[in-house]
C-alpha cells in the first residue's frame, strides 16, 4: 500500500475519533442543569491556586538590560538615502 495512503487513512481516523469524543462530551455537557454546572465551576474556582498579587514581592533574579535586549526582536536600520 502507498505511504500516502496509509498516512491519509490514519488521519481520517484521527479525525473521525475526535468527532466522536467530541460529540459525546457534548452530549454530557448539554445534560447538565444550570445549577450543576454553576456548582463544578464553584468547585473548581476553590481548587484553583491563587494569582500573585502585583508589586507585593521583588523577584529574585534580577534582570539586566543586557538579557531583557537579547529576548527582544531585532529591528535593522535603514540607512538614510546619501543626498545627491
Amino acid at each position: 500500500m502507498n505511504l500516502w495512503k496509509v498516512l491519509g487513512l490514519a488521519g481520517l481516523a484521527g479525525v473521525a475519533a475526535a468527532g466522536v469524543i467530541i460529540a459525546r462530551e457534548q452530549r454530557q455537557r448539554t445534560q447538565l442543569a444550570p445549577e450543576e454546572i454553576r456548582t463544578r465551576l464553584h468547585e473548581r474556582l476553590e481548587q484553583a491556586p491563587t494569582a500573585p498579587t502585583w508589586g507585593g514581592t521583588v523577584p529574585d533574579v534580577p534582570v539586566s538590560p543586557t538579557t531583557r535586549r537579547r529576548w527582544l526582536p531585532r529591528r535593522r536600520r535603514r540607512r538614510a538615502a546619501p543626498v545627491r
